[in-house]
């Protein structure tokens, strides 16, 4: 996708560097550049479209930690950005190879621990209820209606009557915001009364 509006003269090495310097603006703009090549890659890889839409996502979520390490001269931004959509495609590759090959045996192991799963279930969504509780309103609300209600970044783009790519900034921003969040427990848990 051509570059647009205020980034458009700027090469994709500039917008990465933008990008290191926590520009969620200039992080939707990577991703309108190339977020159809890379979920198409993806998807060669994975031959599933939500593991596609999850590979592409958790790039572009280690792309807003990791731009600063981005250095020109060992490569251009486009090449980076795609190695690190298809590296996280092969990991789940392997993941999913690995699940479907589990030996049997540990099924039975699994059906003794439903009590115990079901209450690490419900400690881990009240994790994330108490982080997205943190997050600023914008960003937890495109983030609850999009995984909650379902609804697409256009979508929400026009139920919010916002441009698009104001929606996908608050939504990297928000997830990446989320995963630090849910990456520090004891920053979560702070609140929450002790037994």
């Amino acid at each position: 996708m051509s570059p647009s509006g205020e980034f458009a003269h700027l090469s994709d090495e500039a917008v990465v560097a933008l990008v290191a310097r926590s520009d969620d603006t200039a992080l939707a703009e990577l991703y309108d550049r190339f977020g159809n090549v890379a979920y198409a890659m993806a998807l060669r890889t994975l031959r599933d479209p939500a593991l596609a839409q999850d590979a592409v996502q958790d790039a572009f979520l280690q792309i807003w930690r990791s731009a600063g390490r981005f250095h020109s001269e060992k490569g251009s931004a486009r090449v980076w950005l795609l190695t690190l959509v298809h590296r996280r495609a092969v990991d789940l590759v392997r993941r999913e190879q690995r699940r479907r090959t589990a030996p049997e045996t540990e099924a039975p192991e699994e059906r003794t621990g439903a009590a115990d799963e079901a209450v690490w279930q419900r400690l881990e969504r009240e994790r994330v209820r108490e982080a997205l509780a943190k997050l600023p309103d914008q960003q937890r609300e495109v983030l609850e209606l999009a995984y909650w209600g379902g609804y697409t970044q256009s979508e929400l783009a026009e139920r919010l009557a916002q441009p698009l790519g104001t929606i996908k900034s608050r939504m990297f921003a928000g997830l990446a915001r989320l995963r630090d969040l849910l990456d520090e427990p004891e920053a979560v848990w702070r609140t929450s009364p002790t037994t």
